[in-house]
């Protein structure tokens, strides 16, 4: 085994691959390995996602795929590897990505309005010393119109369900106007209306030509909502076109043994996928 700790790369930079050999190209991972404790969590991660694609990432608990987004934020050092945005480290493109993390990784106790969380959104183009005005208030309250919540815009944040809170962080994404949106299973506990009206907005972007990658944990949906597959399993299973790559073989190497019970439900999924 190689010695995942010796190739750290501190300031989250390239250290071998050329970045700039995929200028046109959303997200390319070469070689990414991230460890816990000097366990792997991902290994030996190789992946270019195209662009444009609605991206569904699929995989057991423990698989990896919450650290795989936060490895390509640099929330979490890496072990090994290169990540590029469009050529670049993602300290150089970090204005043209959004990222809405898992709800409950959030205080939603924080006395602050939603309103003000989703303006929050604007600080890159503001700048963190100047105060949020006029203009990105109205892109504020865009974006809350965009998922449904512009009535609540004055609600404190702590006040709202869960599907609404969820919702908030997605119209604080949207503010960004970014081009590539990394999503950690925003479908997580939330009640049919809110799921529907999620999907709704991520099509949405997709049909503007940006790139969606999300988390996601419901197999049944994996089919109708996604263009492009990630299937991990601490290394990449499989990745592709939807329709190719949700095979019950692929499943089968991507869940093992937890997929046994659901094996007539598999055979459903390649169904509605195809």
């Amino acid at each position: 085994m190689k010695d995942v700790i010796g190739k750290m790369s501190p300031s989250g930079d390239a250290i071998g691959e050329n970045l700039s050999d995929h200028p046109h190209v959303p997200l390319a991972i070469h070689d990414l390995t991230v460890a816990y404790h000097r366990k792997p969590v991902l290994w030996d991660i190789d992946l270019d996602i195209p662009e444009g694609k609605l991206v569904g990432i699929i995989g057991p608990n423990g698989a990896g795929k919450s650290t795989l987004l936060k490895a390509c934020l640099d929330l979490i050092p890496r072990a090994s590897g290169e990540i590029g945005f469009y050529g670049e480290s993602y300290k150089k493109q970090q204005r043209h990505v959004a990222y809405v993390p898992q709800r409950e990784s959030v205080d939603w106790d924080f006395p602050v309005s939603v309103l003000d969380v989703v303006a929050m959104g604007t600080y890159r183009d503001l700048g963190w010393f100047k105060w949020v005005g006029k203009k990105q208030k109205e892109r504020a309250l865009f974006a809350l119109e965009q998922v449904g919540l512009s009535h609540l815009a004055n609600r404190q944040i702590s006040a709202l369900s869960g599907g609404q809170q969820q919702r908030v962080f997605l119209a604080r994404a949207l503010t960004q106007d970014a081009k590539i949106y990394f999503m950690d299973e925003p479908f997580s506990a939330v009640d049919a209306a809110t799921e529907e009206a999620i999907i709704k907005i991520l099509r949405n972007l997709n049909e503007q030509g940006k790139t969606v990658l999300v988390v996601h944990h419901d197999l049944s949906t994996v089919g109708r909502y996604f263009d492009w597959l990630v299937m991990l399993n601490m290394r990449v299973v499989a990745s592709g076109a939807t329709k190719e790559t949700l095979t019950v073989e692929n499943l089968e190497k991507t869940y093992g043994g937890h997929l046994s019970i659901l094996s007539d439900a598999a055979h459903n999924l390649i169904t509605v996928a195809k």
